[in-house]
């Protein structure tokens, strides 16, 4: 095999793969990259490290575990409210649910973990939803069935 096919089906490095990941993420929120620092706990000038190619995360370091929360966060909400401009929007938005804004929650560890755990609090309760939604037709196409309509 060439050097060049080795390549191309070598599976990218984990860390490339989160680093490229969280920085799309940023971008795709809105999120700055003097934000985007707090969150992972890194420099400034890390972040834009990492935007530029040059810096990889590290999976010793908080900044990683940081970086999968962020990550969860925006993949939650790409499948809560399925376009950017809604995410950036509700990120920005006071949240009743949990009495501030995302966006200022995230700036530190427990804030970040909070927006997590809202998020799959309410992918579980929509997954139910759904499931009971489902459940219901079946039962009134079985009724429905059984009475002969």
């Amino acid at each position: 095999m060439s050097a060049i096919s080795a390549q191309s089906t070598k599976k990218p490095e984990a860390a490339a793969v989160l680093s490229k990941a969280v920085a799309r993420a940023a971008e795709k929120l809105d999120v700055s990259k003097s934000l985007l620092a707090k969150v992972l706990g890194v420099s400034p000038p890390t972040v834009t490290r990492l935007y530029s190619g040059s810096y990889l995360l590290d999976q010793n370091r908080k900044e990683w575990d940081f970086a999968l929360l962020f990550v969860r966060v925006f993949r939650s909400l790409d499948s809560i409210v399925g376009d950017e401009s809604t995410a950036r929007k509700w990120l920005q938005s006071e949240n009743r649910g949990l009495n501030a804004k995302p966006i200022d929650l995230i700036r530190n560890t427990e804030g970040l973990v909070r927006v997590v755990q809202y998020h799959e609090n309410r992918g579980r309760q929509r997954r139910a939803r759904l499931a009971g939604d489902a459940a219901g037709r079946q039962q009134t196409l079985a009724a429905c069935q059984r009475s002969g309509s």
